[in-house]
């Protein structure tokens, strides 16, 4: 979330521990002592809606790794129909980038399986209500059509053949 994207003032909490954001509806020129403790009671009371990062959808996303962003996470991840093999990575991250051209083969070695998504969630750009800490850079998680609470892939082997011999376990 950007300054630049808002007019100002503006008004955001965090609320520790957890760095839930929430940022208020108000309008500037609305902010007053009655409509600031309302905004906080309903943070306490917990019927305020956390503001969460999220990339733009991409206006092209036709590749064999699928990009998903925070407001589309749960359409992709959590559709019923597909199992969805997730790269949460760090731009920033050499382990990330190394793994990319695997993750690349990957996606286009099933690219004609309808019923799975090789995707990668910029973690440090997106966030997900419920999505659990990210432990390191890259985290692989395979969310099966009857398993969509993820399996972790936790192997130090990281190449083609060892992921797909894991996921055929």
């Amino acid at each position: 979330m950007s300054v630049a994207q808002y007019d100002l003032p503006l008004m955001i909490a965090l609320v520790l521990p957890g760095d839930k954001k929430y940022k208020s509806p108000i309008a500037p020129e609305d902010l007053t002592v009655e409509a600031i403790g309302s905004f906080i009671d309903d943070i306490l009371e917990e019927k305020a809606i956390r503001t969460l990062k999220s990339e733009p959808v991409p206006d092209k996303n036709d590749g064999p790794v699928k990009v998903i962003v925070g407001t589309q996470w749960k359409d992709i991840v959590l559709d019923g129909t597909k199992e969805v093999f997730v790269m949460y990575y760090a731009p920033w991250c050499g382990h990330c980038k190394a793994l990319a051209p695997i993750w690349e083969e990957m996606g286009k070695e099933f690219a004609n399986n309808k019923e799975l998504v090789f995707a990668k969630f910029d973690a440090t750009s997106n966030e997900v209500e419920g999505l659990p800490q990210i432990p390191g850079y890259p985290t692989l998680v395979y969310y099966q059509m009857h398993n969509k609470a993820g399996i972790l892939y936790e192997e130090k082997d990281r190449s083609k053949e060892a992921i797909i011999s894991w996921m055929n376990m």
